[in-house]
This record gives structure tokens, C-alpha cells and sequence, in this order.
């Protein structure tokens, strides 16, 4: 049976969408789906491009309302906002495990263009780590 994730922050641009990409490269039979609450127009340019850097292409993937989720049910939704500084999304769809995995905003970084692109990698790196925790701990049934 097929294990069904959605990622869930407030513009699906940078976090849930490095999130997804690194789900779905861990795991090609996952299903893996990002979503906001208040989506952004596009992927942020430098998500795709620390992405890439990894070898996962995330640049074609579009952000989404949580809305299209709502009627589907899921083995996890997984928050990714930084809890004190914005408010996490409630699924309030099916969902067997709901849980909160943390990041910084990297949209938020300040600085100069490389300072920024420094930022992006270590939230990215973070996410990789952290995602990687998640899946061998819950998705390989090991």
C-alpha cells in the first residue's frame, strides 16, 4: 500500500516544495503532495536553485491551496513553518499522523545575493536531514 504525505506551510514556495523534492527522491513509490495556506504565485527562484545542487529538479512545481487536499485522506501531513514566527496550517482533512517538523523561513534572509543563497542551503540541508529522519523512521517499516 502506497503511503500518502502532504506537506503543508503558508506559500508552498520554498520549504514544503524542498520538502517534497526530497521526499520523492528518497522514495518514488511515495505519494508526496505540498500545499499553503495563502499560496505564492511560483517556486522561489532560489529553492529551485539550491535544489539543483542536489541533483532535484523542483522547478516546474507550482504552489497549491491546502484546499485541494481537503477531500483526500492522508498517512501524513507534516507542517514545516517555523512556529514562532508564523502560524502553521491545520489539515482538517483525513489524516492518520499529524506531525511538525520546523524550519526557518529562507525567503525571509537578508543580506547580500550570496549571504541569501548561503541561507537557502543550510534550510535546504536541514530539510534533507530532517526529511531523511522522517522517512527512515516512518516510511521504510524498518
Amino acid at each position: 500500500m502506497k503511503k500518502s504525505v502532504l506537506i503543508l506551510c503558508t506559500g508552498n514556495s520554498c520549504r514544503s516544495q524542498m520538502a517534497e523534492g526530497f521526499l520523492r527522491s528518497f522514495d518514488s513509490s511515495l505519494e508526496v503532495f505540498s500545499a499553503g495556506t495563502k499560496p505564492a504565485l511560483s517556486v522561489h527562484p532560489m529553492a529551485a536553485k539550491v535544489m539543483l545542487e542536489e541533483w532535484i529538479d523542483i522547478s516546474a512545481h507550482k504552489p497549491k491551496s491546502v484546499d485541494e487536499y481537503l477531500q483526500r485522506p492522508f498517512d501524513y501531513v507534516i507542517t514545516v513553518c517555523d512556529g514562532a514566527k508564523e502560524s502553521c496550517p491545520l489539515f482538517t482533512g483525513q489524516v492518520e499522523h499529524q506531525l511538525h517538523i520546523g524550519f526557518d523561513d529562507p525567503a525571509e534572509a537578508k543580506g547580500t545575493q550570496e549571504e541569501i543563497l548561503a541561507e537557502f542551503r543550510r534550510i535546504r540541508n536541514e530539510i534533507n536531514q530532517r526529511f531523511r529522519q522522517f522517512y527512515n523512521e516512518n516510511l521504510t517499516g524498518k
